[in-house]
């Protein structure tokens, strides 16, 4: 959820295939046997498996996270992707219950991948969810790379075993700028970046809270005096009430944390392909900062998805198509994201 929202209401790409005893071993991720007779595999071998969905945890160092593991049809090895999500307390699914944010899009994006041959994890968030014994026991404890090292967490985890050809980061919003920080915790074959801000956060910042207090200048003025302060890394105890949810002293190590990053910077510095997407009726993240994230990265393939919005579901600009965008689950995903996606991930 955006600011304006809170304040305004080798071993690398192991493919082979291991023998049905082991694979069976494996259940939750994924079977690489052979195909049963009729099939095309040896007589007698095992069936190749029907697509499942199933519930993977990984343990960072306060507690658990929880996921669901996809896995398409099929004997494998598939090529594999950990989805990021994007900011605030966001489930596996991409939702926000408490804040009436339900979307689906997470789940729309696993299955929607499953279904053309590539596996995924996507997982609640620390402390939210099933995740909830994972996050730090204060909020002042957080910061803004423990994200990406419990994305980095799933990561190993499809690794684990050599049970998927490659493995693909896709960060969504806030998830585009961690996936760029899992590079350097962990071995990745690509990095997807969807709806990715292309300027560090306190630029992010300024312009979102120009929007949402343009009739309240005096406080427009304070909140970018906190922002000045925040990236200086200087904590700032006197926050007038009405911008408490963004800049409460409990939070303000998150954001400090968060503000040394530029993402132009980081997408540079990857080793690893890169895909970046962009919706062109997002209201949260501009077609511009995907252009930055391009420039700033001349290798990348961008793809502008012509009424896509920040949710990866279709709609216009209107109040009404945006507001249903980011509370009818039943709305898919956008098509274009899942066939650029099938384009870019490496099967091998």
């Amino acid at each position: 959820m955006s600011l304006r929202s809170r304040l305004v209401g080798s071993a690398r790409r192991a493919g082979f295939a291991l023998p049905c005893a082991a694979a069976l071993a494996w259940p939750l991720l994924g079977a690489g046997c052979g195909a049963g007779e009729g099939d095309g595999g040896s007589p007698g071998a095992p069936a190749c498996p029907e697509a499942a969905s199933v519930d993977v945890t990984v343990e960072n160092a306060r507690g658990a996270l929880a996921g669901t593991l996809e896995v398409p049809a099929g004997c494998g090895p598939f090529p594999a992707v950990v989805i990021i999500p994007g900011s605030g307390p966001t489930d596996r699914d991409g939702n926000q219950t408490a804040a009436g944010l339900l979307t689906d899009s997470y789940r729309l994006l696993a299955e929607g991948l499953r279904d053309r041959g590539i596996a995924s994890i996507r997982y609640d968030k620390a402390g939210i969810g099933a995740s909830v014994s994972a996050a730090p026991r204060a909020e002042q404890e957080l910061r803004f790379e423990m994200g990406a090292d419990d994305a980095a967490l799933w990561v190993e985890k499809l690794r684990g075993g050599g049970r998927f050809a490659t493995v693909t980061v896709v960060g969504h919003s806030e998830g585009s700028l961690l996936g760029m920080l899992v590079a350097a915790r962990t071995d990745i074959d690509g990095h997807v970046s969807i709806a990715g801000a292309g300027r560090p956060i306190g630029d992010v910042l300024r312009e979102q809270l120009a929007s949402a207090l343009q009739q309240d200048e005096a406080l427009l003025e304070a909140a970018n005096g906190i922002i000045d302060k925040l990236e200086l890394g200087q904590p700032v105890d006197d926050v007038p009430a009405s911008l408490l949810s963004a800049f409460r002293p409990s939070v303000q190590p998150y954001v400090i944390s968060w503000m040394k990053y530029d993402p132009a910077a980081e997408i540079q510095a990857l080793a690893a392909p890169v895909l970046i997407m962009q919706g062109t009726t997002d209201i949260q993240v501009k077609v511009e900062d995907a252009e930055l994230l391009a420039r700033a990265r001349a290798d990348a393939e961008l793809v502008l998805v012509e009424g896509m919005s920040h949710t990866l579901k279709a709609a216009t600009l209107s109040a009404a198509s945006q507001n249903a965008a980011y509370s009818d689950p039943s709305l898919p995903v956008v098509p274009r994201v899942l066939e650029a996606l099938e384009a870019f991930i490496r099967a091998e």
